[in-house]
């Protein structure tokens, strides 16, 4: 178990001034998706309700990721995943990116993802095993968190690569997932990767004080009466202080260096803005980047804003500088192995 740490610095980065087309996309998101989730959070959470989430995966499979970029599949026992490798990324696999998806625990995958997880790629220089893990109704809420550490454990014990060279990053309920896989990584004795990058994440399950903060009326989504359904839904036979439930509140010391992004006026705020305290307290570098009214995981729209591409660029100098350089440089592919969990 991790011992008592010495506090650090926490690095607050306040990020510009929204431009006028990330405002647009506010008011398009305000006008547009807004009353969806509205309507959503009315209708009850069934089989139906579920089968129409996990569609939407589907029906992104239609996109074509930018070009250059090289997708090969991977099989686990009982899920997928795949490797993406964005333009310009060579095919060493030394070096790696464990991506965890967002989507409420319930919808989303490889597929709505791809795009930006190439472009993460690219802008850190090294490929990203993009994880398809399994999600509600398939599994309980609370073990969605094992297909994750199997897929780092399989990075480490399969592939041969150090956890020193592997990055754990996730966006939304994936960014939950990144915290939650790092703290049962380290409870079972493995080694800690070499950073963490938490885009947006939902990491306190107790909503009650993100229904009290001002970002209940700013997030132009409104996502308050969506997630207090997806909680009473999925997680009422849990306790919400538990920090395998909620990993904001657990002990944090001994993980490795943090970097937290967030839009200021996004209901999700709150939970980064809190756990980048309690992670600095904790002794572990952190990096905390809050962009100007940005909608939530806006990083989505890629080179459609200035703001997007900003933010790729420096997660992609994160994430080369956790791995001790900062530049990219030309990796040896790994002794040959098969790209298979189980046979």
């Amino acid at each position: 178990m991790p011992g008592a740490a010495q506090p650090t610095t926490l690095v607050i980065e306040r990020r510009g001034t929204a431009s006028l087309r990330s405002r647009a996309v506010s008011s398009g998101v305000r006008g547009l998706l807004r009353p969806g989730l509205t309507r959503v959070a009315k209708l009850p959470i069934d089989e139906r309700a579920l089968r129409r989430a996990a569609s939407l995966d589907r029906l992104a499979g239609r996109a074509r990721p930018p070009k250059g970029t090289h997708c090969e599949p991977v099989r686990f026992d009982g899920f997928g995943a795949e490797w993406v490798h964005g333009p310009g990324v060579g095919r060493g696999r030394d070096r790696v990116i464990l991506y965890l998806h967002g989507g409420g625990w319930i919808c989303c995958g490889l597929n709505t993802h791809r795009r930006m997880v190439s472009r993460f790629s690219a802008a850190s220089g090294v490929p990203a095993l993009s994880v398809d893990y399994r999600m509600i109704p398939a599994v309980p809420f609370e073990r969605e968190v094992d297909d994750c550490v199997a897929a780092y454990r399989w990075l480490l014990e399969e592939r041969g690569v150090r956890a020193s060279d592997v990055v754990v990053m996730g966006d939304s309920a994936g960014g939950h997932l990144t915290f939650s896989t790092a703290l049962r990584a380290r409870d079972e004795g493995l080694p800690m990767p070499a950073a963490l990058v938490a885009i947006s994440p939902m990491l306190d399950m107790d909503l009650t004080s993100k229904l009290a903060h001002a970002n209940m009326k700013l997030d132009p989504s409104a996502p308050g009466a969506l997630l207090e359904r997806l909680v009473e839904g999925f997680l009422s036979h849990l306790d919400l202080a538990d920090p395998s439930v909620s990993p904001i509140r657990a002990d944090l010391a001994g993980l490795p260096p943090v970097l937290l992004t967030a839009g200021s006026t996004e209901l999700l705020y709150c939970d980064s803005e809190l756990m980048a305290r309690r992670l600095a307290e904790a002794g572990v570098p952190t990096t905390f980047q809050v962009w100007d009214r940005q909608v939530h995981v806006f990083q989505m729209f890629g080179p459609l804003l200035p703001e997007s591409r900003a933010a790729i660029a420096d997660l992609g100098s994160f994430v080369r500088t956790a791995y001790g350089t900062s530049r990219s440089t030309p990796s040896a592919p790994p002794a040959p192995r098969a790209d298979a969990a189980s046979a």
